[in-house]
Protein backbone atom coordinates (compact mmCIF):
# COMPACT_ATOMS: atom_id res chain seq x y z
CA UNK A 1 0.00 0.00 0.00
CA UNK A 2 1.24 3.31 -1.31
CA UNK A 3 1.85 6.08 1.60
CA UNK A 4 0.53 9.45 1.40
CA UNK A 5 2.87 11.77 1.84
CA UNK A 6 2.51 15.23 3.07
CA UNK A 7 2.92 18.37 0.18
CA UNK A 8 5.54 19.78 1.41
CA UNK A 9 7.75 16.74 1.97
CA UNK A 10 6.69 15.98 -1.89
CA UNK A 11 8.01 18.81 -2.71
CA UNK A 12 11.71 18.52 -0.90
CA UNK A 13 11.82 15.29 -2.60
CA UNK A 14 10.94 16.49 -6.15
CA UNK A 15 13.47 19.39 -5.89
CA UNK A 16 16.30 16.74 -4.20
CA UNK A 17 15.18 14.53 -7.38
CA UNK A 18 16.42 17.72 -9.78
CA UNK A 19 19.69 17.62 -8.07
CA UNK A 20 20.44 14.04 -8.25
CA UNK A 21 21.82 11.31 -9.99
CA UNK A 22 18.67 8.65 -9.84
CA UNK A 23 19.02 4.90 -10.40
CA UNK A 24 16.30 1.72 -10.61
CA UNK A 25 16.53 -1.41 -9.43
CA UNK A 26 17.81 -2.85 -12.91
CA UNK A 27 20.63 -0.37 -12.85
CA UNK A 28 21.97 -1.83 -9.20
CA UNK A 29 21.81 -5.12 -10.54
CA UNK A 30 23.95 -4.17 -13.42
CA UNK A 31 26.06 -1.95 -10.97
CA UNK A 32 26.45 -4.97 -8.70
CA UNK A 33 27.74 -6.73 -11.05
CA UNK A 34 30.41 -4.99 -13.22
CA UNK A 35 32.82 -5.70 -10.81
CA UNK A 36 33.68 -1.53 -10.03
CA UNK A 37 34.05 -0.78 -6.28
CA UNK A 38 30.18 0.02 -4.72
CA UNK A 39 28.85 1.62 -1.44
CA UNK A 40 25.12 0.45 -0.72
CA UNK A 41 23.93 2.43 2.08
CA UNK A 42 20.39 1.48 3.32
CA UNK A 43 19.19 4.71 4.96
CA UNK A 44 15.70 3.45 6.55
CA UNK A 45 15.17 2.85 9.88
CA UNK A 46 16.88 0.35 12.19
CA UNK A 47 13.61 -2.17 12.68
CA UNK A 48 13.50 -1.15 8.38
CA UNK A 49 16.98 -2.60 7.81
CA UNK A 50 16.64 -5.85 10.93
CA UNK A 51 13.25 -6.99 9.35
CA UNK A 52 15.23 -7.36 5.74
CA UNK A 53 18.27 -5.47 3.97
CA UNK A 54 20.25 -5.71 0.33
CA UNK A 55 22.91 -8.44 1.19
CA UNK A 56 26.32 -6.29 1.85
CA UNK A 57 24.55 -2.70 2.10
CA UNK A 58 25.34 -0.97 4.93
CA UNK A 59 22.85 0.87 7.35
CA UNK A 60 23.27 4.43 8.04
CA UNK A 61 19.73 5.62 9.07
CA UNK A 62 18.98 8.77 7.26
CA UNK A 63 18.29 10.56 10.71
CA UNK A 64 22.12 10.29 11.18
CA UNK A 65 23.64 10.29 7.90
CA UNK A 66 25.42 13.51 7.70
CA UNK A 67 27.09 13.02 11.30
CA UNK A 68 27.96 9.39 10.36
CA UNK A 69 29.20 8.98 7.01
CA UNK A 70 32.64 10.27 7.64
CA UNK A 71 33.29 6.92 10.26
CA UNK A 72 33.55 4.82 7.39
CA UNK A 73 36.14 7.08 5.54
CA UNK A 74 34.60 6.32 2.15
CA UNK A 75 35.99 8.53 -0.63
CA UNK A 76 34.46 11.58 -1.93
CA UNK A 77 34.88 9.89 -5.34
CA UNK A 78 32.81 6.66 -3.96
CA UNK A 79 30.37 5.22 -6.16
CA UNK A 80 27.25 5.44 -3.56
CA UNK A 81 23.57 4.04 -4.12
CA UNK A 82 21.50 5.01 -1.04
CA UNK A 83 18.03 3.43 -0.70
CA UNK A 84 14.85 3.74 1.61
CA UNK A 85 11.44 1.98 1.24
CA UNK A 86 10.37 3.53 -1.88
CA UNK A 87 13.51 6.50 -3.19
CA UNK A 88 11.43 9.48 -0.92
CA UNK A 89 14.26 9.49 1.46
CA UNK A 90 17.23 8.43 -0.26
CA UNK A 91 16.66 11.14 -2.73
CA UNK A 92 16.87 13.73 0.29
CA UNK A 93 19.98 11.93 1.83
CA UNK A 94 21.65 11.72 -1.88
CA UNK A 95 21.32 15.71 -1.98
CA UNK A 96 22.47 16.16 1.46
CA UNK A 97 25.72 13.58 0.56
CA UNK A 98 26.25 15.82 -2.39
CA UNK A 99 26.52 18.96 -0.33
CA UNK A 100 28.65 17.52 1.80
CA UNK A 101 31.38 17.01 -1.22
CA UNK A 102 30.18 13.19 -2.15
CA UNK A 103 30.17 13.38 -5.88
CA UNK A 104 29.18 10.00 -7.23
CA UNK A 105 25.91 9.73 -5.15
CA UNK A 106 22.59 8.41 -6.40
CA UNK A 107 19.41 7.75 -4.87
CA UNK A 108 17.98 4.14 -5.81
CA UNK A 109 14.18 5.03 -7.28
CA UNK A 110 11.78 2.67 -5.65
CA UNK A 111 13.97 1.64 -3.29
CA UNK A 112 12.86 -1.76 -1.10
CA UNK A 113 10.33 -2.06 -2.91
CA UNK A 114 12.06 -2.36 -5.94
CA UNK A 115 14.81 -4.47 -4.94
CA UNK A 116 12.62 -6.80 -4.12
CA UNK A 117 10.46 -6.79 -7.42
CA UNK A 118 13.98 -7.26 -8.95
CA UNK A 119 14.31 -10.09 -6.88
CA UNK A 120 18.13 -8.84 -5.58
CA UNK A 121 19.48 -10.57 -2.89
CA UNK A 122 18.31 -9.88 0.62
CA UNK A 123 18.86 -10.71 3.83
Amino acid sequence: MAKTHSPKFLQLVDTARSEINECEALDLRRMLADGAPLVVLDVRERHEYEAGHLVDSIHIGKGVLERDIEKHKFDDEARIVLYCGGGFRSAIAAKSLQEMGYSNVFSLWGGWRGIQAEELPIE
